[in-house]
């Protein structure tokens, strides 16, 4: 076990919203106990959210992916209803509203913890799981990293398996 579990966007919108796949809908039970794990073990948890504004079309990244998800407030943008709900009322968990694929502030949630080791799960493998990893990695160039390949899906199957090539030869070890 890490020091920390960091949850990318297991949000609404990408598991059976706009978004959504088969492939994000049956990684939840795996997260949902991965969660668990970490809570029973009094581990801290950092979610992160997709966060747009309701002109979401009109940005870069809206023209490019003409599709409005996770909009604040809405409901696609919630982490979804049953992983939520697994969270206890006790954890230690943090959240983060990131407006792009990768959150670039890392170090002001990590460094305080002085963690030696972290995993990552969640959504989507090619686009924002690769983002923050290889960020992270940048970040703390010596620190254990993992991604539990069962706990993530990427837009289709063959970009999440490229992914999890990129982190392996990023010295991210994959389980």
């Amino acid at each position: 076990m890490h020091d920390v579990l960091i949850v990318i966007d297991m949000q609404k919108d990408f598991i059976d919203g706009s978004l959504g796949t088969k492939e994000a809908i049956s990684i939840v039970p795996g997260v949902k106990n991965k969660i668990e794990v970490y809570q029973n073990a009094n581990k801290k948890i950092i979610f992160t959210r997709d966060t747009h504004d309701v002109d979401y079309l009109s940005s870069f990244e809206g023209q490019h992916l003409p599709v409005e998800h996770c909009i604040k407030g809405s409901l696609g943008w919630q982490i979804y209803e049953s992983i939520w709900q697994s969270v206890r009322n006790d954890a230690d968990i943090t959240i983060i509203d990131k407006p792009t694929f990768g959150y670039t502030k890392w170090r002001d949630i990590l460094d305080p913890l002085k963690i030696t080791s972290m995993e990552i799960c969640g959504l989507c493998t090619d686009i924002c799981v690769i983002s923050n990893i290889l960020i992270l990695r940048a970040l703390y160039p010596n620190m254990d990293m993992c991604v539990d390949a069962t706990c993530c899906a990427g837009v289709t199957v063959t970009k999440h398996k490229a992914a999890l090539e990129v982190m392996r030869s990023c010295q991210v070890e994959v389980i």
